[in-house]
């Protein structure tokens, strides 16, 4: 059987998390998304967040001036962002959580608890031509309240299984891949389009990319993290080799 491709979408944030701690304009965030597209990413991500603690305003217009590939505007659902994103109109944006607190988003999207704000939300963003997607905890509760809610995409929170990897406990990564693998199936099943994305890396994405109702995802961290050690456009084709290798072998 022929598998569908799966994208690969390079969250540039910690390019930005760099260039802050010295402020100015280098390395630049913009310029890393470029590299990403040279070789192969199949879109943009960056999260702009309310403290700004890396991605500025500025980078979001540049990188949809800038940069001929699909970008995703991760954000919260606050009405500051709502103005901001349907003034940026990218092609998609994620709603996440948001804790001014947090090193990195730590959990998923409670949609079901804040189904009525949400809906609405989600409504505003789609008549503007954005496409929106959730980033939600690998749950059935929470996939059918993204479905309810609007949204034609979710994004699966892949952080449990990432920590299980860090385990090397074999029982409790295959509990937490099978997980995903049945959250997406579950959502693929409602006519949900399914991403997934957090702490992937280049040896644990395999098992997730071989889930063929995952269509995307969306990989920061570790790229940029990488990149220090074999340059960002080697770590972009890696991930993709990687990713593609997953698909075509196949576990499921």
């Amino acid at each position: 059987m022929t598998r569908p491709p799966i994208r690969l979408g390079v969250n540039i944030d910690h390019v930005a998390t760099l260039r802050n701690t010295r402020g100015g304009d280098h390395p630049d965030p913009v310029r890393a998304a470029l590299v990403a597209a040279s070789v192969g990413a199949d879109g943009i991500t960056a999260h702009l967040r309310e403290d700004r603690r890396h991605i500025r305003d500025d980078d979001m217009a540049r990188l949809k001036e800038e940069v001929g590939l699909p970008l995703n505007f991760e954000m919260a659902a606050t009405a500051e962002m709502l103005t901001i994103c349907t003034k940026t109109r990218p092609h998609a944006c994620c709603i996440v959580p948001e804790n001014r607190n947090e090193r990195t988003t730590e959990g998923g999207l409670d949609v079901a608890g804040q189904h009525n704000f949400l809906a609405p939300f989600i409504r505003e963003l789609t008549t503007s031509g954005v496409r929106v997607s959730l980033f939600i905890d690998p749950e059935r509760r929470q996939i059918e309240a993204a479905l309810s809610a609007g949204a034609p995409a979710i994004e699966i929170h892949t952080g449990a299984y990432h920590e299980a990897c860090a385990t090397s406990d074999p029982k409790r990564i295959d509990h937490e891949l099978e997980q995903v693998r049945r959250a997406a199936e579950f959502a693929s099943g409602l006519g949900l389009e399914v991403h997934a994305g957090h702490g992937l890396t280049f040896k644990n994405v395999q098992p997730i990319a071989a889930i063929p109702q995952i269509v995307e995802l969306n990989i920061g961290h570790f790229l940029i993290a990488e990149a220090v050690f074999m340059g960002l456009a080697e770590a972009v084709k890696e991930m993709k080799r990687l990713m593609g290798d997953g698909r075509s072998g196949g576990l499921y």
